[in-house]
């Protein structure tokens, strides 16, 4: 059996959600509110022996880049403390690799320039922060760049609303590849526009893109085998169409048992070849308030993995 990626996602910045003009989640600092740097450590300290071997980090708008001072949240880190930081995370046994979310769902975090969507101002943005994050990272394997959930459904909180529909969508994802590429970093994304337009995304979007699907509740299968919800069956029809992925789960999302599910599903349809490991996403903030659930959604996913994947390599830590 090859390798894979047992990941977790962690949150450094939390401005994933809302708009920079509306006061629903955006906050324009970095205090305990948002990632509790003793939570952060001890989250982190707990995953080896769960079975994690990579973390996740939504980078965001918590770190000072050079390139784009002017987004940084107060308090955010500067590179040399994250540089630091991703060192001892290695020290571990964790391969830690980054997350910039590009959908304008999820921009907040780039301050002005998320009112600045498909403009050439917006484009440098992309590539500088793609650049500068790559580097940071000793250019990892992967980039996360999120690209889920841009329409309507997801922002009508928001004080102002962007969507890219068409061509002019996959624009702006490829131009985010080449940067990705330039970089020799594997572009990543969520492959829930695949729901939607499952011919089209198909179609367009290419082979050497790491996919990530998401399902955060129950899979009940129909007497043919497949998903009675067309969402989860997208695992099958990436699987068929020859994509690798890196499957999403949550037991502290929607559904408690997601996690142990989403493993035993995913292995059965996704060939050993391309299931390039596994995300588990809890979905909450890096906190004192949260910190139990952190660690409840890595208990669950070492006792999933454990169960499904039992010749897997544990962790030495």
């Amino acid at each position: 059996m090859q390798e894979k990626k047992w990941i977790y996602l962690i949150h450094l910045s939390t401005n994933m959600w809302g708009d920079p003009g509306s006061n629903f989640i955006y906050k324009p600092y970095y205090d305990t509110f948002h990632t509790d740097e003793d939570i952060w450590r001890k989250t982190i300290d707990f995953l080896p022996a769960q079975g994690f071997n990579s973390l996740l980090i939504d980078v965001g708008d918590a770190i000072q880049y050079e390139s784009h001072p002017e987004i940084a949240i107060a308090g955010a880190w500067s590179k040399e403390k994250m540089k630091k930081e991703l060192d001892y995370i290695r020290s571990i046994g964790l391969t830690p690799l980054p997350k910039l979310n590009f959908s304008t769902c999820h921009d907040a975090w780039m301050g002005e320039y998320s009112r600045m969507v498909s403009t050439k101002q917006y484009y440098q943005f992309c590539d500088d922060v793609i650049d500068e994050v790559c580097e940071l990272f000793d250019y990892p394997q992967l980039l996360h760049l999120g690209m889920d959930e841009e329409g309507l459904a997801c922002q009508k909180e928001y004080s102002i609303c962007h969507i890219r529909f068409g061509d002019l969508w996959w624009h702006d994802v490829y131009k985010l590849f080449n940067a990705c590429d330039r970089n020799g970093v594997r572009p990543w994304v969520w492959a829930d526009p695949c729901w939607k337009h499952p011919d089209v995304y198909l179609k367009k979007m290419p082979k050497s893109v790491m996919q990530s699907n998401w399902w955060y509740d129950p899979m009940p299968r129909a007497e043919d085998g497949t998903f009675e919800d067309h969402r989860p069956g997208c695992y099958q029809l990436l699987e068929k169409a020859g994509y690798d992925q890196i499957p999403t789960c949550s037991s502290t999302w929607s559904y408690q048992f997601n996690t142990d599910d989403t493993l035993r599903e995913v292995c059965s349809c996704i060939s050993d070849e391309r299931l390039k490991g596994v995300i588990a996403a809890p979905w909450q903030l890096t906190t004192q308030e949260d910190y139990y659930t952190l660690l409840d959604e890595a208990n669950r996913f070492g006792l999933a993995k454990r169960k499904y994947f039992p010749d897997a390599p544990e962790s030495l830590y």
